[in-house]
């Protein structure tokens, strides 16, 4: 029987939704599940981990650990890969899996699949479905011969549930940093408290239709009623009225959240590209013709000024 390896992302000692999906998944593929957590704070999330049914843990709580460096985690990963005999690796296609996966799979000689939104298991082997061309086919992949196989998964794309496991062990490897070419020297974090756009559940996403940033106001206050993460089109970034962090696009992040509130997005293919999956999608545009609308679950045609605050002030009535 083989085993899976899960890469598990936290953020303020909580598992992000991203490395819950992949534990419940790595449970249904009927193989020995393994988490791996980095850095000093991870013992904090091992309870969490058992919750989920990892029936190992295997962690590097060296300090070192707190701030991504690429070499230094393809070097600890593609270890704790051999120590653990792991034939199998699922990690979420964040940014920082997207960045390190490859470089272990170069590492190991092994095969990466990446973007998935779907995933099966048939005995040891695993297939996947991806988008390609910006989500207008969809292909179904598997792996030949690979030593390790390699999955990243998008959030939001598979379910959640808990099932500790009987028993479960604890391992803390250590790890000798290597001659690095690179060295970090800072990391400049955002102040947002919000969840990142690719774990957040409900997004709402602002355009030029809103003119000015200072306008993007609008869209804090119906968020923070909501709960939601605020994003925006390449337009209002490339014009720097927010930061690239929250692009939704084919050059920004792939959400797939429950609900999508569109403000003032025509509807771009790019724009489309990044958002196409969420499940709910709502569109507001005073152009009955924008492109948008022919995604949109439910569309409003209006001025965007005047709809806004009055579904702001309608939504506190009904969450209070």
């Amino acid at each position: 029987m083989g085993k899976i390896l899960v890469f598990t992302e936290y953020s303020h000692g909580h598992l992000k939704r991203s490395a819950q999906e992949l534990l419940t998944a790595a449970r249904s593929s009927g193989q020995t599940v393994a988490a791996l957590a980095v850095g000093s704070q991870s013992a904090t999330i091992t309870e969490e981990l058992k919750k989920y049914g990892a029936q190992e843990i295997h962690l590097l709580k060296d300090a070192q650990f707190d701030q991504y460096n690429p070499e230094l985690f393809t070097a600890a990963i593609c270890d704790v890969v051999q120590k653990s005999q792991a034939t199998a690796i699922l990690a979420s296609a964040s940014s920082t899996g997207k960045d390190l996966f490859p470089r272990v799979g170069a590492r190991l000689n092994s095969g990466v699949l990446s973007d998935c939104t779907e995933l099966r298991f048939s005995g040891d082997n695993i297939e996947v479905t991806r988008p390609l061309f910006s989500g207008k086919c969809f292909a179904k992949a598997t792996f030949d011969i690979s030593p390790v196989k390699i999955v990243l998964m998008r959030a939001n794309q598979l379910p959640v549930s808990e099932s500790p496991a009987a028993s479960t062990q604890t391992t803390e490897h250590s790890f000798s940093k290597p001659d690095l070419k690179t060295v970090i020297k800072e990391i400049v974090r955002g102040t947002s408290e919000k969840l990142d756009l690719t774990e957040a559940n409900i997004i709402v996403s602002g355009g030029r239709g809103l003119k000015e940033a200072a306008n993007f106001k609008l869209l804090n206050d119906l968020a923070d009623v909501l709960g939601a993460t605020v994003g925006a089109s390449r337009a209002v970034v490339d014009a720097g009225w927010c930061s690239h962090g929250m692009q939704v696009g084919q050059t920004g992040k792939t959400v797939a959240p429950s609900l999508y509130i569109a403000v003032g997005v025509s509807g771009a293919i790019q724009h489309v590209a990044g958002m196409s999956g969420s499940k709910v999608i709502v569109a507001i545009n005073n152009d009955p013709n924008a492109p948008i609308f022919q995604k949109a679950t439910y569309g409003i045609v209006g001025d965007l000024f005047d709809v806004v605050p009055k579904l702001t002030e309608e939504f506190k009535k009904v969450m209070k």
